[in-house]
């Protein structure tokens, strides 16, 4: 089944709501590390209305720019590498951060992010990116965008924990204000 770009968008977004989300949007289950299997996935996708074949579920997991969804080894199941709505052990390893990470988000957030943090909200961990200029295209997508330095380092120092998602995007269960740094709202150059 080839799929247009308009077809590979909703595709890709009800499999966002089903592999993170609800899984019982299609009809599935996710076992505890929030693999489903494929075959279960396809004809619950196909039942909710959202067609998908064995060759387009590959294309979007290829394509996808956010690299949001991992085959296991035998591509019998599939999972989201991260974004969960409800607990999911990814059987990430707790590692060291570099020293920054960044956090993109919108204006309209800052002073209540400034005052409390960041707080996962409806996701398990809050997500953090390896650059700013990631962070950007994160914080663009919820209004005018804001960048924010996280001191990943001292929080590390501090006790905190730092996961690594597949898909490189850094895990940690909150980020309280004070290791938060508010940076230009611009567009970050890039090289």
């Amino acid at each position: 089944m080839e799929l247009n770009k308009k077809q590979m968008v909703r595709t890709s977004k009800f499999l966002s709501l089903v592999l993170r989300h609800q899984p019982d949007a299609a009809g599935i289950t996710v076992d505890a590390h929030g693999w489903a299997e494929v075959g279960a996935l396809l004809r619950g996708m196909t039942d909710a209305g959202v067609p998908c074949d064995l060759q387009a579920l590959r294309e979007i997991v290829r394509t996808d720019e956010k690299q949001r969804y991992t085959f296991n080894e035998d591509g019998t199941k599939i999972r989201a590498s991260q974004g969960h709505s409800f607990p999911v052990d990814l059987g990430l390893t707790q590692t060291d951060p570099p020293q920054v990470l960044w956090h993109g988000t919108a204006t309209r957030f800052l002073a209540d992010i400034m005052k409390e943090g960041l707080k996962p909200m409806s996701r398990q961990y809050v997500h953090l990116s390896p650059d700013a200029e990631t962070a950007y295209r994160v914080g663009i997508r919820h209004g005018k965008p804001v960048i924010l330095r996280v001191d990943a380092q001292r929080m590390a120092q501090d006790g905190m924990r730092f996961f690594r998602a597949e898909n490189g995007v850094w895990l940690t269960d909150a980020v309280p204000p004070q290791y938060l740094q508010i940076t230009e709202t611009a567009q970050p150059e890039t090289e």
